[in-house]
């Protein structure tokens, strides 16, 4: 039961083979207490009064909202346990970490029991569990889905996103969160491919077949910034955080982690965040800059294989992923089949702020160019 925090009934007025959605419990459902994945949060939350804002086309789509899955605590940490409320489990691979924050939707999509997730992604919290549990996130452009009523971590960084078993199940997920989505007509031909020293050799070469498979032009690209861009993501993050939640510092049943990273956002002072907020625009530029070069970026979303549950402390989980929260960009991380792995590498597709739909059509081209493209996908609209 550690996939769900909140289950729901359904509605008298289903209809006979509705889309079935789950919703992280950092987002709102009306007359559901929204935990954040937290006992200090839930001890003292009301009901929600309202859905979010994002999920005004699930209810007028029809879909059936089955529950409210389960998160690392106030969406913090990219791991995807928590002590409170249970550790999801992959269901690819029940002895390495699901991925966080946004673990149990990606959980509850690979264990079939959804159609669509939705997920929050302030450094990599969509992208990373679909990484984790071997199917499809895509994180979108800041500002592009309202968070009006989900749970803030870095209001600067924030996103919501949908996660799918499939890119065409991404693309109906859109299509809930922004009716009349639709992939780009055509896909990208020409993509700029990051390489980041370090990374292990199978899940590169995993990434580079699929785009040779895919028939994309591809050419070596490089970021000058990259290496400082964590400097200014981590300032950002534990700064907003220390804002927007400094009255649960050492709450009743609050985790060591997440009041670490308070204390430590504590000592993040105006004129530093500041800083951060200008090398932000810098990087942003920066990334913009490239994307007018080529039509996207690839690279891996993690840098090796998940690591297992009881050995992930140090592991880079947000070293491919942090950076693209930082500029805004949106991001599609999608499983690549590969004979003998024990969790399929997973490619990163970066596009231009409101680049979804050319992220969607580029990712549906290289799943057909693998032959991994699921029967019976959802159609929604």
């Amino acid at each position: 039961m550690a996939t769900w925090i909140t289950r729901f009934e359904p509605p008298a007025n289903l209809s006979v083979d509705p889309v079935r959605v789950a919703v992280k419990d950092a987002i709102d459902v009306a007359g559901a207490v929204t935990t954040a994945g937290s006992v200090a949060v839930r001890g003292s939350a009301a009901p929600a009064l309202a859905d979010a804002a994002c999920l005004a086309g699930v209810r007028a789509a029809g879909a059936y909202v089955v529950g409210k899955t389960n998160l690392t605590e106030l969406c913090t940490s990219p791991v995807g346990d928590n002590e409170a409320f249970g550790t999801p489990v992959n269901p690819v691979a029940p002895d390495r970490i699901p991925g966080g924050s946004s673990s149990g939707s990606a959980v509850a999509v690979a264990t079939g029991e959804v159609d669509v997730a939705f997920g929050t992604d302030t450094g990599g919290s969509v992208r990373i569990p679909a990484a984790c549990c071997a199917v499809v996130g895509l994180k979108t452009t800041w500002g592009r889905v309202p968070t009006g009523g989900v749970w803030p971590l870095a209001p600067s960084l924030d996103v919501v996103g949908p996660i799918a078993r499939d890119v065409t199940g991404v693309v109906a997920g859109m299509r809930l969160l922004e009716p009349g989505f639709a992939a780009a007509g055509t896909p990208a031909r020409r993509v700029g491919r990051l390489r980041i020293p370090g990374l292990d050799p199978a899940v590169e070469d995993a990434v580079d077949a699929a785009l040779d498979a895919a028939g994309l032009v591809v050419r070596d690209v490089r970021l000058t910034r990259w290496e400082s861009s964590f400097e200014a993501y981590a300032t950002i993050v534990l700064g907003e955080l220390w804002r927007a939640h400094h009255r649960l510092l050492d709450a009743d049943g609050l985790g060591v982690f997440v009041n670490e990273g308070l204390r430590a956002g504590s000592r993040v002072g105006g004129a530093a965040l500041s800083e951060a907020m200008v090398y932000r625009r810098d990087w942003q530029s920066e990334v913009s800059a490239l994307l007018g070069e080529v039509e996207l970026l690839a690279l891996p979303t993690l840098v090796a294989p998940p690591p297992p549950l009881t050995d992930f402390v140090g592991f880079p989980l947000t070293d491919l992923t942090a950076p693209f929260s930082l500029a805004g960009v949106p991001a599609l991380a999608m499983p690549v089949p590969t004979p003998g792995a024990v969790v399929p590498p997973s490619l990163q597709l970066v596009g231009p702020l409101h680049g979804e739909e050319l992220l969607c059509a580029t990712g549906l081209l290289v799943e057909a160019a693998l032959g991994q493209a699921m029967p019976g996908a959802v159609a929604i609209g």
